[in-house]
């Protein structure tokens, strides 16, 4: 189902912009790819959508089949929302076009960045060939909101929840971590500063850092 505009396009890129090409439409998609979220959650991770885009954005999406409604388990027992199985197949899609827009020169990485994001830009950038022979466990307190990450064999492990024996926690906003580990703020700075809490292994963030890898900046022509 097209939403309320459509491109009248056959080609199934055209449809496909029909689905999610509306304004925060596919920004909604990203903050699902990791699971149910309540509808304020979602509002505190898209800061700039307005109440009444948000629940139209939604009911889109819920239309077209992408998103459905979700009951969480008791205690909470809250209605939240979640992708459906063709919904989560959108994830290759928003890493691949979030991997390509990363390479413009006016990409402002000092910008909001919610949890999800940070922890999809992990799966997104991860390097197995810098990986062989890395094995490490960490717990990533990001915001209100806790991750496991496992780097094995060349593999990455990123989703939410409590890690097993973690040879270092995190604890920062996700802005503040992707400073240390793709922009090359030093972790020092970082920890005197109070922007970053490290737990255990203070080297195990540099480790974290080697095994990603960001695509070179587009040379503007001429």
């Amino acid at each position: 189902m097209a939403t309320k505009r459509s491109y009248n396009d056959a080609c199934g890129t055209g449809h496909a912009l029909d689905l999610v090409g509306e304004r925060w439409a596919l920004l909604v998609v990203r903050e699902l790819l990791l699971g149910p979220k309540r509808y304020g959650q979602l509002r505190t991770d898209l800061p700039g959508i307005s109440t009444n885009v948000l629940a139209q954005r939604l009911t889109e999406l819920e239309a077209s089949g992408i998103v459905r409604k979700h009951r969480l388990p008791a205690p909470t027992a809250a209605e939240a929302y979640e992708l459906t199985d063709w919904g989560l197949e959108l994830e290759p899609v928003v890493r691949a076009l979030g991997r390509w827009a990363v390479r413009s020169p006016a990409h402002d990485r000092t910008a909001h960045l919610s949890p999800t994001s940070f922890i999809l830009s992990l799966r997104t950038n991860f390097d197995p060939d810098l990986a062989r022979g890395v094995h490490a466990r960490y717990e990533l307190h990001l915001n209100d909101e806790v991750f496991q990450v496992l780097i094995a064999d060349g593999t990455l492990h990123a989703a939410r929840g409590h890690q097993q024996q973690p040879e270092a926690v995190i604890t920062a906003r996700p802005s503040a971590l992707a400073g240390v580990v793709y922009g090359g703020r030093p972790l020092a700075d970082a920890v005197a500063a109070g922007d970053v809490r490290v737990e255990g292994d203070p080297g195990s963030v540099a480790r974290l850092a080697a095994v990603l890898s960001l695509p070179p900046l587009v040379t503007p022509a001429g």
